[in-house]
């Protein structure tokens, strides 16, 4: 199992850098790459700009769940043209994505739950999401009959996986045949911004001009949207993630309770990972958003842990620059890939959990442990529009742990606002503007 956590001594993606293009892109995670394919197929001169890596950081580090389930209402056009464009890519890569229909299953342990799954359902379902209801025993026959007290269960038949960490490198050789330029160990610096205008990028290597821009920089957005006075109330939460070794295949689809999601991989192991569990690390913006995280926090829906001061080279820690130079080293070249350590302690319970699910698998072997930074927002949906306060920008950011399934469809959704085009989906609640008017923040369903 490879990965694409680290930097290799040769990058994959060195494309010369042009002096002017139509598009250029912020950041070479699902976002960025399903943008640049998109848009060089419409026609637009692209140029991906990557500090570290293609894919690594979150974009290779999710569960690999490509979901309608449990998404926000305004989400779920996205969602279901994801998974449509994820099969089309999946055939054009020749099945190497690591694509398959597997169902997803949200595990209920009371009446509760199940009541939240099917006020749930009763909204989606409209808008074509197809989820359904399961009994104790459809439950248990659909998970294997594992040991478990689940009473039932909200099943969508139609969700889908992928392999993270092989798909997003394969996307970005697409976009690269595609026609879109990908520079790999390149940080953007800042904006060039003339007569008010966005009119390009300064990056370490120096100035490259664009009529567009596109920031798709996941857990670094808020911080270089601050250094040109855009602020968003975005902050980042560690999740810890693990791949057993290959075992018996007792369970062909995914499902989550209320302390582990699990899905199968396509060597014969399982992605493990605490199902609502995350951790935040304190730093300025942390305590700068507290008021409008606070109904967030004060709901007890989402298990967030506080956790001390954030590492020396995190966005939001307290030693990271907020102003720099442009002609002098950033933030994003003193950390190419944000690589936190996983919470090894939450490992080794997922582990437990899910060998009392299964008895039957015999000892679970961990191929790999790892963790990522998820960049969230309160109301639990993203950013996805274009910066009035800087024309020329667009951002698409805050994705909330929903990034890699929704990808290719927020990616289509960016190109054509490129293009100028209409994208055919309502982005009014994605609107940058939602966090400055005065509007009342409704968080996501959290289900």
């Amino acid at each position: 199992m490879t990965f694409p956590f680290s930097l290799p001594a040769t990058p994959e993606h060195g494309a010369p850098l042009p002096d002017a293009v139509d598009l250029i892109v912020i950041g070479g995670g699902v976002i960025g790459i399903c943008t640049a394919l998109y848009a060089a197929r419409a026609g637009l001169k692209v140029l991906i700009l990557e500090k570290g890596r293609v894919a690594a950081e979150q974009s290779s580090r999710n569960w690999g769940w490509i979901r309608v389930q449990g998404r926000d209402m305004a989400e779920i056009p996205v969602a279901r043209e994801s998974q449509r464009l994820w099969q089309g890519l999946d055939a054009e890569c020749q099945g190497r994505l690591g694509l398959r229909t597997v169902g997803i299953s949200y595990l209920a342990k009371t009446a509760k739950d199940l009541a939240a799954f099917e006020a749930w359902r009763d909204e989606a379902n409209p808008l074509g999401a197809g989820a359904q209801m399961l009994s104790r025993a459809e439950t248990a026959q659909i998970t294997g009959t594992p040991n478990s007290d689940w009473v039932g269960a909200l099943h969508t038949p139609s969700d889908m996986k992928a392999e993270p960490w092989v798909a997003v490198p394969e996307l970005a050789r697409l976009a690269r045949d595609s026609g879109a330029l990908i520079r790999e160990g390149c940080a953007v610096r800042a904006l060039d911004i003339q007569g008010g205008k966005v009119t390009g990028v300064i990056t370490e290597a120096g100035r490259i001009r664009a009529e567009r821009v596109m920031l798709a920089g996941g857990a670094w957005s808020s911080l270089f949207l601050r250094r040109h006075g855009v602020s968003i109330p975005q902050l980042s939460v560690r999740s810890t993630a693990l791949a057993t070794g290959p075992l018996p295949q007792v369970v062909a689809s995914a499902g989550v309770d209320d302390r582990i999601a699990f899905r199968p991989r396509e060597d014969g192991g399982y992605t493990l990972a605490p199902s609502a569990f995350s951790e935040l690390f304190i730093g300025p913006d942390a305590i700068r958003h507290l008021p409008v995280y606070a109904r967030l926090a004060v709901s007890g829906e989402f298990d967030v842990r506080l956790r001390a001061a954030a590492p020396r080279g995190y966005p939001d820690a307290f030693t990271t620059p907020r102003r720099w130079a442009e002609d002098a080293p950033s933030p994003f070249e003193a950390m190419r890939i944000l690589t936190p350590e996983p919470n090894r302690k939450k490992a080794a319970d997922l582990t437990r959990r899910f060998a009392q699910l299964y008895p039957q698998v015999g000892e679970i072997p961990v191929q790999a442990l790892w963790a990522g930074m998820i960049d969230v927002l309160p109301d639990v949906v993203p950013v996805v529009d274009h910066v009035s306060a800087l024309p020329g920008l667009m951002v698409c950011t805050g994705m909330c742990g929903h990034g890699f399934g929704a990808g290719p469809g927020f990616g289509r959704i960016m190109a054509d606002l490129a293009s100028g085009k209409d994208p055919g989906i309502d982005l009014t609640r994605f609107r940058l503007s939602r966090f400055s008017d005065g509007s009342r923040l409704v968080p996501g369903p959290n289900i």
